[in-house]
């Protein structure tokens, strides 16, 4: 087959359609990577879910309690800009790990306008816990893949995180 009778994405799509079995016909998706990776990522959360199920932990949550605890003393703000969480949504989130025991926020001593944030004897026994399963997960997720090839996606999406 020359690349001309090879069958483009539009040629593709006006072929899909509905099957009496329920499959959908979904156009251009298949090659678009914003629609890949929104598959991955809700497949990676589900087990995620899975492997915390008892501790009622999101992957933010869980990405800012490793913040708080390697950077101790670390101010919302910071954290929010280093994550990528505006500031009202960052005190939501310190808000609720603050009221579940896990997040101690202080005045800051350099700053009186904002708060020093440290994780509490129970965030720590938390994380304890739960970094074993959340690599558990990961090493799960990416299984199928090579040591190489596990390398090259960690690339690949930090290089789509830069353009972005």
């Amino acid at each position: 087959m020359t690349d001309i009778d090879r069958p483009t994405p539009s040629d593709r799509r006006t072929r899909q359609r509905p099957s009496k079995t329920g499959k959908m016909a979904l156009g251009p998706l298949p090659e678009l990577v914003g629609y890949n990776l929104r598959k991955a990522q809700v497949a990676v959360f589900q087990s995620f879910q899975n492997a915390v199920a008892p501790h009622d932990m999101t992957p933010g949550q869980f990405g800012v309690l490793i913040m708080i605890k390697e950077n101790e003393g670390l101010s919302q703000s910071d954290l929010g800009s280093a994550v990528g969480i505006d500031r009202s949504t960052m005190v939501a989130v310190i808000d609720r790990l603050e009221s579940r025991g896990l997040v101690i926020r202080a005045p800051s001593p350099n700053d009186r306008r904002s708060y020093a944030l440290r994780l509490s004897p129970e965030g720590e026994k938390l994380l304890d816990e739960l970094i074993p399963r959340i690599q558990a997960h990961d090493k799960a997720m990416v299984k199928d893949l090579s040591a190489e090839e596990q390398a090259q996606l960690i690339d690949f999406l930090r290089r789509i995180s830069r353009a972005g």
